[in-house]
Parts: C-alpha cells; structure tokens; sequence
C-alpha cells in the first residue's frame, strides 16, 4: 500500500511534488475515442518499466511485473471511465 508523504493529506499535494512522467506514454483520454485494452496495456506497460528501471525483468521477478502491468492498466481503464461519467 502506498501512504501520503507525512504532513500531506491529499494526492493533490503528491501530484504538486512530482516531477512530470516520460512523456513516451500516449494519453489515453479521449471522448470521441475510448481507449482499447491493448492501449491500456502498452501505457501500464511504459509506466512500470519507467518506475521499475528494468526495460525486461528476470525471470525471478518476471510475474511480479506482469501483475503490475495489469494492475495499472486496470486502474488506468477504471480512472478514465470515471471521469467519463463525471463530465
């Protein structure tokens, strides 16, 4: 589980501290199109291998990445629906 930085109550307040992402990951917003899975895929892909620092990961850790791709992904499709629907 991730916790706020201490003194901070908001991710506002992480998303302020953060330096900006590799822009090499494709925004998937878009209202005329939604996002395939396979998008969701390829950009939770570039983000864990951007957060990881390993481009393929061994053997030993190679399910540990793959559960975290999905797990992004996942995340990222259910952010972006929400968001839809608050429009």
């Amino acid at each position: 589980m991730v916790s706020l930085p201490a003194g901070r109550g908001s991710v506002g307040a992480i998303l302020e501290s953060v330096p900006r992402m590799c822009r090499s990951i494709k925004r998937l917003r878009n209202p005329d199109q939604p996002a395939t899975p396979e998008e969701f895929n390829a950009a939770a892909l570039q983000f864990v291998r951007k957060i990881s620092g390993f481009q393929k990961p061994s053997k030993a850790n190679q399910e540990s990445f793959e559960r975290a791709v999905l797990e992004v992904a996942e995340s990222s499709r259910k952010l972006l629906e929400s968001i839809g629907r608050d429009r």
